[in-house]
């Protein structure tokens, strides 16, 4: 036992190490479409079978099922995020940016891309057998985030403060315990320790001040069950509590409540479905709960119109504008066939309704998390009786959301953003 205990202390620094390395997810909202290079490969989808030791982030009950394992490993991901103005406005129309509340909220026309193209995101995960009948293990990796770069111009920048975009990153530690109820079902147990580091540029207009970065500790559960109910058919669910996180302090006139920015609760349900004896259909339903979080939730109107008609900063009030966000549900399916004894192959597709009304594009241009589709792919080589090559790979393909600028009606706002995610990982098992 206390080999166990040196070795998981050991390997949970190596893990928060990696993990701070940086992310920047933006697929189902912030979240990302899938945790593990197996899942990922199935859009997502393996709550009711587990592959990898990332699998813990999905549905901690599967971690008995895999042995001894480590996980290590890393994404490349690429979000291309843009938006343009049509309408009345610069050159045709632009205000001063001291006298914003009498001629409204008007935005320079024509199209911006934002920069920062590319983010490394790496993982790690790791499992022990205590006995035959249950495990613990660790496994770090980006929960999600976002991420928006847009350059200054001639008129001040987008929101009349310079260059202006947002950098969230949020990072799991996920420590675990699983147990098996009978030969063919377990549930598992997950203390979450979220970590959070956010900074946001150029919102001079809505009387905000660049203060650098923040950060911010929190903590949750995830609990799961996974089991076997006939020959061939595997059901699993899983439930996240919200992550309760301290407040972003230099923040506090920006996120509602004072700089709060919990992260969601979320619902996962699905099953596995051997259709041959080389090959298994998964489909999962997720529901995440935005709208819980009032930082996320809130609509940005009417509290932020009459922030800037009275002059008054209610920014941060407990329940001041949010990016009014709706829940999401979010239906994978992924298909893994085993062509020899070394090589499994996947392909997967995903689907859930962006959660960004068209009502709320202005400060959405901000957090553009609209991506509706998702399609992948992925591999797993064997190496050997111990190890195993695993790749994976994302396309998302290009969604827009348009609206009516809510301070500015002359106006028109259109976001779009579409996806490139690589992902390549190697196990050692032990």
């Amino acid at each position: 036992m206390r080999k166990v205990v040196r070795q998981s202390t050991v390997l949970f620094a190596v893990a928060a190490g990696l993990g701070v390395a940086g992310v920047a997810n933006a697929t189902n909202g912030y979240f990302s479409h899938g945790y593990g290079t197996t899942s990922k490969g199935l859009a997502g989808a393996g709550v009711a079978f587990s592959q990898d030791t990332l699998s813990a982030a999905t549905n901690p009950a599967g971690m008995v099922t895999l042995g001894d394992r480590i996980d290590l490993g890393a994404a490349l991901f690429s979000p291309r995020r843009s938006y343009s103005v049509s309408g009345m406005g610069a050159p045709d129309f632009f205000p001063d940016p001291d006298d914003l509340v009498s001629s409204g909220f008007p935005l320079a026309t024509g199209s911006v891309d934002s920069r920062s193209d590319y983010f490394l995101v790496p993982h790690f995960g790791w499992n022990r057998m205590l006995d035959d009948q249950s495990s613990i293990g660790i496994s770090v990796y980006g929960n999600g985030g976002m991420n928006t770069d847009y350059p200054n111009d001639m008129f001040g920048g987008t929101f009349y403060g310079g260059a202006a975009g947002v950098d969230l990153m949020q990072l799991f530690i996920a420590p675990t315990y699983s147990r098996k109820i009978n030969d063919t079902a377990s549930w598992g147990v997950t203390p979450i320790i979220a970590y959070q580091r956010f900074k946001a540029t150029g919102l001079g207009g809505f009387g905000v001040v660049e203060d650098g970065y923040d950060s911010s500790w929190g903590y949750g559960v995830r609990v799961g069950v996974q089991g076997e109910v006939s020959p061939g058919v595997r059901l699993g669910a899983s439930y996240q509590s919200k992550i309760f996180a301290e407040e972003f302090s230099k923040y506090d006139n920006l996120f509602a409540e004072q700089g709060d920015f919990d992260i969601p609760a979320n619902i996962t349900v699905g099953l596995a479905w051997d259709v041959s004896p080389s090959s298994t259909l998964f489909f999962d339903i997720q529901h995440i709960w935005y709208s819980d979080v009032k930082s996320i939730g809130n609509p940005m109107l009417p509290a932020l119109g009459i922030c800037l008609n009275t002059g008054n900063q209610c920014l941060g009030d407990d329940n001041g504008p949010g990016f009014g966000w709706k829940d999401m549900t979010i239906y994978k399916l992924g298909y893994q066939w085993q062509s020899s004894p070394d090589m499994t192959w996947r392909v997967g597709y995903s689907y859930g309704k962006q959660p960004i009304r068209d009502s709320e594009v202005l400060l959405n241009i901000l957090a553009p998390g609209i991506i509706e589709h998702h399609l992948t792919a992925g591999f797993t080589r064997q190496m050997g009786p111990r190890n195993e090559l695993n790749f994976a790979a994302m396309y998302a393909p290009a969604k827009k959301v348009s609206g009516e600028n809510p301070l500015f009606p002359m106006q028109d706002i259109e976001l779009k953003m579409y996806q490139f995610d690589l992902e390549l990982s190697y196990a050692w098992k032990f």
